[in-house]
């Protein structure tokens, strides 16, 4: 048997998650995601953009997100995020923008437009505190009232779950992201027994993990998504580089002594030494 593929890889997310065939599992996901957040669960979900052939990683620029509308046109959009691509706050409020905005035709009145809900599934830690699923709308700051309720943002982050390592028998959106997180396997019947719907997931990853086809646009999206996060972290060490070497260079003419700028810029003395001699 194939080993198991990482569900978190937004290919293999979108294929268990945004096929016409597992509408289901997405809905069930959905409603536990809401239903946590102290919202009425959705009678249905249409997907706007299912899975199709197109959606390989040979487009490798392509955001293979998933968008729904729901039985009262409201606008659902669920992005797996893999690695930090940063600035997530003001990419999660772009094309969440992009999504409102987008609703409008011209000479449309402003009242078409619906509500719009944004779900990002992130694979690391974003928000400074320790629960791993956060909401934000737009609410007064004093009084705490709503300016309206069109915008819904939800981040999930999957390194918090580090205190729920085993399934909730109360069953829940905990369990769904275990699964996504790749929870051992023994676990699976528990799941299944707490979240019935899941199972129909799991067959899904199997399935794929199973399918040569499957595994080698799985491995060049995996690649992709690998030699992107390598880029940014390489352009943010060259950044901080360049913010290092501009502070010693200041310090250097202050004259303070080469091994205090050392220890404050975290350059080696013979860099700065080096800089020295190059001004």
């Amino acid at each position: 048997m194939s080993e198991l593929l990482d569900p978190r890889n937004d290919f293999l997310f979108k294929r268990i998650f945004g096929s016409e065939e597992n509408r289901d599992v997405l809905l069930a996901f959905l409603n536990t995601t809401f239903i946590e957040a102290g919202k009425p669960p959705l009678t249905e979900i249409i997907l706007l953009n299912p899975y199709t052939e197109k959606d390989t990683p040979r487009d490798k620029q392509s955001i293979l997100d998933i968008r729904g509308k729901t039985a009262d046109g409201e606008l659902i959009n669920v992005e797996m995020q893999l690695f930090n691509k940063y600035d997530t706050e003001k990419r999660t409020m772009f094309y969440w923008s992009k999504l409102y905005s987008g609703q409008l035709q011209e000479g449309q009145s402003y009242k078409v437009l619906k509500k719009c809900v944004t779900i990002n599934i992130l694979n690391y830690s974003l928000l400074p505190n320790d629960q791993y699923h956060n909401v934000f709308h737009l609410r007064e700051d004093r009084s705490g009232i709503p300016l309206i309720e069109d915008m819904e943002l939800h981040f999930l982050e999957l390194p918090k779950l580090d205190n729920h390592a085993v399934p909730v028998k109360s069953g829940g959106l905990v369990n769904w992201l275990l699964f996504l997180k790749g929870v051992d396997k023994s676990n699976w019947e528990v799941l299944m027994m707490n979240e019935p719907v899941l199972k129909k997931a799991m067959d899904t990853l199997e399935f794929l993990s199973q399918d040569a086809e499957a595994r080698r646009l799985y491995e060049d999206r995996q690649k992709y998504l690998h030699d992107e996060a390598s880029m940014i972290e390489g352009a943010l060490a060259e950044g901080e580089r360049k913010k290092a070497v501009q502070m010693a260079a200041e310090l250097l003419s202050l004259g303070v002594d080469i091994s205090i700028i050392a220890k404050a810029s975290g350059l080696s003395e013979s860099k700065i030494e080096a800089l020295k001699k190059h001004n």
